[in-house]
């Protein structure tokens, strides 16, 4: 086991998207990113450019496919590694009814031989780094031994990886939001994983909300994935990158927001991107410190009047900074 743990940012569909992304490098330049879940059919028969494009400043950057064919997966895994991908991620782990019907997804766990086939045609076409992330079981398939049986099979493939998101998954009955809440967590079933394979790289995820949480983790494991925290509460990443990483004090909330001024204005520049598509990812930039009532509405407003710009995060700033001269 590395001495430095593998920290990263989930995987999460609608949030992080390549906006997002460039915003959490600001703050962390050490943890690993991920894209949100992008289907094979997407990239296969959709706009590749668009779903591929990223921040060169993003790296190490890891994308995550959804799909169930292993050709399909393989040619979409050399589509990555020729954009610049440092990691191929195969889902395995969302519960989602639409990706179901794909089978995509969760689902897949009642089908270990089938994901040991896609990783290895996925490995066999690049030169990157393939990974599994999935759930500790499925429906009423949640025993320890069939969440071996799944790490078994795919592990005989040469998968060195798996992000386990310690909760299971019902397929049926609950929403995907429901599912992050209501199995409960089994921290200890990620950790017997490990023990059971200490030659592999066991990354734990589900729940995981601060420093001492991770710290909980990452003696006996190799990593720990954060989830929906670090969207709401994304400066949480500037302490994970000094105290956990051992990188450097991040630049300031202000100084982070300045930078996503000039980001905002290239973008629309480049691709027409409306601003209200980056400012929503930033929402939570001063999250628990004065002043965030007034950085949120501002943006939760603004952004989405006739011909907003990358300026209203400047009126975001400087409606902190009157709200904190008030209190002084």
């Amino acid at each position: 086991m590395s001495t430095k743990p593998d920290i990263s940012v989930a995987p999460m569909m609608d949030w992080t998207d390549r906006h997002c992304r460039y915003f959490h490098r600001l703050i962390s330049p050490n943890t690993r990113l991920y894209t949100e879940m992008i289907t094979t059919g997407a990239l296969l028969h959709g706009d590749r450019e668009r779903f591929l494009r990223y921040n060169q400043s993003e790296h190490p950057l890891a994308i995550q496919l959804g799909g169930s064919d292993p050709n399909d997966l393989a040619h979409c895994a050399e589509l990555a590694e020729k954009q610049g991908y440092d990691e191929v991620n195969l889902n395995c782990g969302c519960p989602s009814d639409r990706v179901q019907k794909g089978k995509i997804g969760a689902i897949l766990m009642t089908e270990p031989e089938l994901v040991a086939q896609c990783f290895a045609e996925m490995q066999k076409a690049v030169n990157i780094p393939v990974t599994i992330k999935c759930r500790i079981g499925i429906d009423e398939e949640d025993q320890e031994e069939f969440l071996f049986r799944f790490v078994d099979k795919i592990g005989d493939k040469g998968c060195t990886t798996f992000i386990i998101h310690a909760r299971k998954a019902w397929l049926h009955g609950l929403s995907p939001k429901q599912n992050r809440e209501v199995p409960p967590l089994m921290y200890e079933r990620v950790h017997n994983v490990k023990k059971r394979y200490p030659q592999m790289r066991i990354i734990i995820n589900g729940g995981l909300k601060t420093i001492q949480d991770i710290q909980a983790h990452i003696p006996d494991l190799d990593g720990a994935m954060i989830g929906r925290e670090a969207y709401s509460n994304p400066y949480l990443l500037a302490d994970i990158e000094k105290q956990i990483l051992n990188g450097a004090d991040a630049p300031s909330r202000e100084k982070i927001a300045q930078k996503m001024i000039q980001y905002a204005k290239e973008q629309a520049q480049e691709y027409g991107t409306p601003i209200k598509s980056i400012t929503r990812h930033i929402l939570g930039l001063y999250h628990g410190q004065k002043g965030a009532k007034q950085w949120k509405r501002t943006l939760s407003t603004l952004p989405y009047q006739k011909d907003a710009n990358e300026q209203v995060i400047e009126a975001a700033i400087e409606a902190v900074a009157a709200h904190l001269q008030q209190g002084a």
